[in-house]
C-alpha cells in the first residue's frame, strides 16, 4: 500500500508543478490517473487547449483526466459521473452508509471491467473520499 501512496504522491507533485494547482485528490481509475481540484479552478488545472493535460500524459505515458472535487456527499453522483464518463448510470443513492450505483445492464458491465477491476477501483475512491462501502446494480 506504501508504494501506491508514494506513486501518488509524485503524481500529485508532478500535477502541482506543470499545473500551479494544488490539489490532494488523486486516484487510478481504468488504467488513468484522475485528479480532483477545485471547481474553481477546472480551466487553469486543465490549461489553454489541455496543455497542462498533455505535457503530464507525455511525462507519464498514461491518460490523464481532471475532475472537480467533491467534499459533500451530496455532490456524489456528478463526481462519479465525471470519473466513470463515458459510461453513464442511470442513480446513485445512500442508504444506511452504502452508496448504491443504479445502472442498466450494458453500463454496469463497463463500470465492473473484467475480473470487477473497475467496481473495485471505484469503491476504494468512494471510500477514500466519502467514507461509505460502495455497490452497483
Amino acid at each position: 500500500m506504501a508504494v501506491i501512496d508514494m506513486q501518488m504522491m509524485r503524481y500529485i507533485n508532478l500535477f502541482d508543478r506543470v499545473s500551479n494547482v494544488k490539489t490532494t485528490k488523486c486516484f487510478l481509475y481504468n488504467n488513468a490517473i484522475i485528479f480532483a481540484v477545485p471547481r474553481q479552478m477546472l480551466s487553469r488545472a486543465i490549461g489553454q487547449q489541455a496543455s497542462n493535460i498533455y505535457r503530464i500524459q507525455d511525462q507519464l505515458g498514461k491518460r490523464v483526466k481532471v475532475v472537480p472535487e467533491s467534499d459533500d456527499i451530496s455532490n456524489a453522483e456528478n463526481f462519479i459521473k465525471s470519473i466513470v464518463s463515458p459510461v453513464n448510470f442511470k442513480s446513485v443513492e445512500i442508504i444506511d452508509s452504502v452508496m448504491i450505483l443504479t445502472a442498466g445492464s450494458q453500463s454496469k458491465a463497463a463500470l465492473l471491467g473484467r475480473n470487477k477491476r473497475r467496481y473495485e477501483e471505484l469503491k476504494k475512491i468512494v471510500h477514500d473520499v466519502y467514507g461509505v462501502d460502495f455497490r452497483i446494480v
